[in-house]
């Protein structure tokens, strides 16, 4: 299947609300968390997870497979916006260290530098996870193998 241009649909009225609703339609899975878009830019993103019964484990805080969706959610966001048309990318890694119980919503960013067209790279991009009180909840890393398509 071929991805709409992220990029356009960003620039839209609305268009960080029809990125959010567009998350669960292209990856359903990824989409179950409700992960709203805040911003989006080369290398840079951030999203939030409401914090709802759905997303909740028996100990009355937010899942950590939530948490971890939420991490891959926010990198792959970054990735698939960022890079140019003629590259692609693929999560060759995850790792996510807990530091506090999550509740609340939990706000996702992530930074890193975008490799040069053409480039085959693979590159770690560090998500932390924050509630809304600024503690870091998580802190994950993927791991993105990235190069030319064909």
């Amino acid at each position: 299947m071929k991805l709409p241009d992220i990029r356009s649909i960003y620039a839209l009225p609305g268009g960080r609300r029809l990125l959010s609703r567009g998350i669960g339609w292209v990856a359903p899975y990824s989409g179950s968390i409700g992960a709203k878009v805040e911003a989006l830019a080369d290398g840079h993103v951030r999203l939030r997870m409401p914090d709802r019964r759905a997303n909740r484990n028996h100990l009355n805080s937010i899942h950590a497979c939530a948490m971890a969706t939420l991490a891959e959610t926010t990198a792959g966001l970054s990735v698939l916006y960022s890079l140019p048309a003629d590259m692609r990318g693929i999560a060759v890694h995850l790792g996510t260290d807990y530091h506090a119980k999550a509740r609340r919503p939990i706000t996702a960013t992530a930074r890193w530098s975008v490799p040069a067209a053409g480039e085959t790279v693979e590159r770690d991009i560090e998500v932390l996870m924050h509630d809304r009180n600024d503690v870091l909840v998580a802190a994950s890393i993927v791991r993105y193998r990235m190069g030319p398509r064909g």
